[in-house]
């Protein structure tokens, strides 16, 4: 079970660590090549125990509230991503000398001789947008593609499946890189790199490190944010990875880009990477107006998922056609409504303070509703970036105190209102809040630089909320 590809899994021992989205395809595909699994999953709720019969059903073993025991003959174990490092089945199979791999792992192992090749897309904040960018590129070139991994598409299923890909755009997680030594992407991109799941990861270096693995083995590009600060860089993570021979570095600005790299020239996306004498000559690609939004952070984007598609060899006018094709996802920056000469807008995706940053840099006047659950997350560089852009906060969610006394330190002169509810009704109020503090031209923005399972079931339902709150105030 080292390094090289298993070939018979018949009868081999494997656990399947979690059920969700990932831990059920695992092990449904496991049992079909002939293993024996058993799964193992920290919760027993209702969700759980209708996942377990319909695996039960196949002759799949299934344990319930019971995460951390190694099950007897266990010689591999596939974890869903987000299980934590530490946890003592890992311990245990560690003592045992059993390997852990991850969904993406397992998917990479599984593909068949002619699979399709990765282009492949990590980072902080993005990472959907510019996967699904990526894919409509593909798609407008004529290639037959999905887009899939961490945006909610399982890999297993694209590689298993009976459609045959020409390209596969994937969406890797720091969590699932963590688990995935061995996929080889023909090229892949680092879109940023902020602390974010620092109490998974445990130290910035540590999740650095995973982010970075996206590039080990890459064959053409390994594309990196230009305009980063910040150490580590993503151009630093390049500078780390055991390329392939000839794989060139391809940087991406919002300035005028230098030679290997895209870049924007008066409105237009430009490509001096992929072009014959990239000393002098530069592509046009599309324009600034053909992005949606045309947000600086998402052009960041855009140029990210055209890098990798040129680096597939796609032509100009498919960038052009696939980005106009491409509608963002729901809860991204998305416009609820105007109501008395104030916009609303839902940006509930904003799940960490650097997605929340490149939101607040998108409007002039905002009255910010924030908070939730902070991941271990600070908010001093957050507040103090934003702070001559707020008219007012409005606070909500269990770790609410932590932006408060950022902002008394670093905007002490903004109103703020803390709501101490975190009953899912508070959405409600905290809109009614921000309303009273917004004047016409002012932008009402959700952006809540924290995760919402402390109120909500998950960011889609805090937007959700936060829309309905608007529709009320316009009834």
């Amino acid at each position: 079970m080292g390094s090289g590809q298993v070939t018979d899994w018949q009868g081999k021992h494997v656990t399947v660590a979690g059920l969700g989205v990932s831990g059920v395809p695992a092990a449904r595909a496991l049992h079909g090549l002939g293993a024996e699994v058993t799964v193992v999953n920290d919760g027993d709720d209702a969700r759980a125990r209708e996942q377990a019969a319909e695996l039960e059903a196949l002759g799949v073993t299934v344990r319930l509230g019971d995460g951390e025991t190694l099950p007897d003959g266990t010689e591999l174990i596939v974890t869903a991503p987000g299980w934590r490092p530490d946890k003592p089945l890992f311990a245990a199979a560690d003592r045992a000398g059993v390997p852990v791999w991850g969904d993406v792992e397992l998917a990479w192992r599984l593909r068949g001789p002619d699979a399709a090749p990765w282009l492949a897309v990590t980072g902080t904040n993005g990472k959907t947008t510019t996967v699904q960018m990526l894919a409509s590129i593909l798609e407008a070139a004529g290639l037959r593609t999905a887009a899939v991994g961490n945006i909610g598409v399982s890999l297993l299923d694209a590689v298993l499946g009976e459609e045959r890909y020409d390209v596969l755009a994937v969406e890797l997680s720091s969590y699932q890189l963590h688990w995935a030594p061995s996929p080889r992407a023909h090229s892949a991109a680092v879109l940023n790199l902020a602390p974010d799941h620092l109490d998974w990861h445990g130290s910035m270096e540590a999740y650095a490190r995973d982010k970075g693995r996206v590039y080990e083995g890459n064959r053409v590009a390994c594309v990196y944010n230009a305009d980063a600060t910040g150490k580590p860089s993503t151009e630093d993570l390049v500078r780390e990875a055991d390329v392939e021979e000839g794989c060139r570095a391809v940087g991406f600005t919002l300035g005028a880009p230098g030679p290997s790299q895209l870049g924007v020239v008066e409105g237009i996306l430009v490509d001096r990477a992929f072009v014959e004498n990239r000393q002098r000559n530069a592509q046009e690609l599309a324009e600034v107006s053909d992005v949606n939004p045309p947000a600086p952070h998402n052009i960041a984007n855009a140029l990210a998922a055209a890098a990798l598609a040129r680096a597939y060899g796609v032509p100009a006018s498919a960038v052009r056609d696939g980005l106009r094709a491409f509608t963002p996802d729901a809860h991204r920056i998305a416009h609820v409504a105007d109501v008395d000469g104030v916009t609303y807008i839902d940006d509930s995706k904003a799940t960490n303070t650097h997605a929340a940053e490149a939101s607040l840099a998108a409007y002039d006047s905002i009255v910010w509703i924030a908070g939730g659950l902070a991941k271990g997350a600070t908010f001093d560089e957050l507040v103090g970036g934003a702070a001559k852009r707020l008219r007012g906060a409005v606070l909500i969610g269990r770790d609410r105190a932590l932006i408060r006394e950022a902002l008394a330190r670093h905007a002490p002169e903004v109103p703020v209102v803390d709501l101490g509810r975190t009953d899912t009704g508070a959405m409600l109020q905290a809109v009614q809040e921000a309303q009273r503090l917004a004047r016409p031209g002012d932008t009402v923005l959700l952006a809540p630089a924290c995760a919402s399972m402390d109120m909500f079931a998950n960011y889609n339902k805090r937007g959700d909320a936060f829309a309905q709150a608007v529709r009320e105030l316009g009834a």
